[in-house]
């Protein structure tokens, strides 16, 4: 169970920096994709950018804390961070996105990060 729960915890904080990277040089697809388009030569520029340095940090974050604090910390913060896609669920669908890339995509993520949390927090 530890290589499971340590490979979850990566392969998350993985995704995070790429979701962050994808939104700082792909902002479009990547707003489409989240499930709430956006014109990033826009209004909406400024905030594709924070949401691509907010994805990227915690994935960066996350990966320091499981190498240099340990999977105690990784738990916790895990935890903390399933508010991220809980409330980009409520995001997507206070925005008139599809209730299948609402639940299907961020309500599913929250679900896994919990998931991950709770397998770091038994090791």
């Amino acid at each position: 169970m530890t290589a499971t729960a340590y490979t979850l915890a990566v392969v998350l904080n993985l995704f995070c920096l790429f979701l962050g990277y994808r939104f700082l040089f792909q902002p479009a697809s990547a707003a489409a994709g989240y499930g709430v388009p956006a014109d990033p030569g826009g209004d909406a520029g400024a905030y594709l950018t924070i949401k691509g340095l907010r994805d990227g940090t915690l994935g960066l974050v996350g990966l320091a804390l499981l190498a240099f604090a340990g999977t105690g910390a990784e738990a916790w913060f895990l935890l903390a961070v399933a508010l991220v896609p809980l409330g980009d669920t409520l995001i997507v669908l206070r925005n008139g996105g599809k209730k299948a890339v609402a639940f299907g995509i961020h309500f599913a993520t929250a679900a896994v990060v919990l998931i991950s949390a709770a397998l770091l927090f038994a090791v």
